[in-house]
């Protein structure tokens, strides 16, 4: 993901961060854009090309690939 950001010019833009399990390590692979607070579950690069491309570049959230989990505001 992180070297799709770069070729599309958005390094200045966006910041893309390894982590942990986020405490949605149930949920399976996660990621979150930040600050709209969209959790996202992606399975596939494409998946992730549609987030790339939709939420942060169009700022449309992909609700398919939207996850309900949200943490508590204690483990952020």
């Amino acid at each position: 993901m992180k070297g799709r950001v770069h070729e599309l010019g958005l390094k200045r833009k966006i910041r893309v961060n390894k982590a942990g399990c986020l405490d949605a390590c149930a949920q399976g692979p996660s990621m979150v854009v930040y600050p709209d607070d969209v959790w996202y579950a992606p399975k596939t690069k494409e998946d992730i090309e549609e987030i790339i491309t939709e939420h942060i570049q169009n700022n449309r959230p992909v609700s398919r690939l939207t996850q309900p989990f949200k943490p508590k505001p204690d483990k952020i």
